[in-house]
């Protein structure tokens, strides 16, 4: 419904032409595209933003990007790299969002006329009231700047879902004291941008550490030699859990013992040895889901042997 939202209802209501490409990535087409059509507002998922930054600056030379006037990503968190990269190479940054299909529609922002802060959702739109809680004696406590905790909503805004069909303890396990529980950990800071962590059930714990998977992601996607990165915690026997990176590079780079030093050795610089992945491998690519996100619960289950579940909505399933 979220999609049928504002890919079908709200363009007609606006009156807005909408070009939607649904083949194969092809930045060459992408760009002629835009540059043809003369489009005003971009929006794509962080995994194809990366697939450009991963095809470089000179692939963009010769297109004309004079009609972008907004561009925005969809899907799952941006890292500030592409952020960085997009106002470079088109004279725009792309924003970042923060929604869920139960929310019906965007909850945080990055709007138009704010100040950009690379890596951040943004903040809670108009009309929007969302916090960060943790759970204390029974009961939630919203918490204060700098901390992490869960992304909440206070209830009621006019297209939140109305119920998961036929599971009904579900839906009312998603609210407690007020609040909807997103499941998605996020950090507030004293300017009131939201900071995404991580999926509650991605959150790794090593050596009494709470590590979000995006944090380590984006400090491995800073490094020029990796295009994508995904972090998942695995056993350790003297830490409970440990820090594994899978990473694809882009070209001019190849896989060798030197590069997985030097990128383990980068990520402990930027993050601190506790946090830093411990183990690094190297994958042509990542499995994702058709929107783009990438499946760290599978990348898990391999690593584990465990089941992989429902893997209907893989896009690619190289490992």
């Amino acid at each position: 419904m979220t999609g049928t939202s504002y890919g079908i209802i709200s363009p007609l209501a606006n009156r807005v032409r909408m070009i939607v490409d649904e083949a194969e990535f092809d930045l060459g087409r992408w760009y002629a595209t835009i540059a043809r059509e003369r489009v005003e507002v971009w929006y794509s998922a962080p995994t194809a933003i990366r697939m450009m930054m991963r095809a470089g600056a000179a692939a963009a030379e010769g297109h004309d990007f004079s009609s972008l006037r907004f561009l925005a990503s969809v899907g799952e968190p941006l890292n500030p790299e592409a952020v960085i990269w997009s106002q470079k190479v088109f004279g725009r940054p792309f924003h970042d969002n923060w929604w869920q299909t139960e929310t019906g529609g965007i909850m945080i922002a990055n709007r138009p006329g704010m100040e950009l802060r690379p890596g951040s959702m943004g903040k809670q739109l108009p009309g929007i009231e969302a916090g960060i809680v943790a759970r204390e004696g029974g009961h939630l406590r919203e918490l204060g700047p700098g901390e992490t905790g869960e992304l909440a909503l206070r209830p009621g805004w006019p297209s939140m879902m109305r119920a998961y069909l036929h599971e009904e303890a579900r839906y009312a396990k998603c609210f407690a004291d007020g609040w909807y529980l997103s499941g998605d950990l996020a950090m507030r800071d004293a300017d009131g941008y939201f900071w995404f962590v991580g999926r509650a059930d991605d959150l790794i714990k090593s050596a009494g550490h709470l590590i979000g998977p995006f944090e380590a992601e984006s400090a491995l996607v800073a490094h020029p030699a990796v295009a994508e990165a995904a972090v998942i915690g695995i056993p350790d026997p003297a830490a409970g859990e440990a820090v594994k990176a899978y990473v694809t590079l882009n070209p001019g780079y190849a896989p060798s013992e030197a590069l997985e030093r030097e990128l383990r050795g980068h990520a402990r610089r930027v993050l601190g040895p506790a946090v830093a992945p411990r183990e690094l491998a190297f994958r042509q690519s990542l499995p994702k889901t058709r929107s783009g996100k990438i499946m760290r619960r599978l990348l898990k289950a391999r690593e584990l042997g465990l089941p992989e579940g429902d893997i209907s909505t893989l896009e690619t399933d190289e490992s």
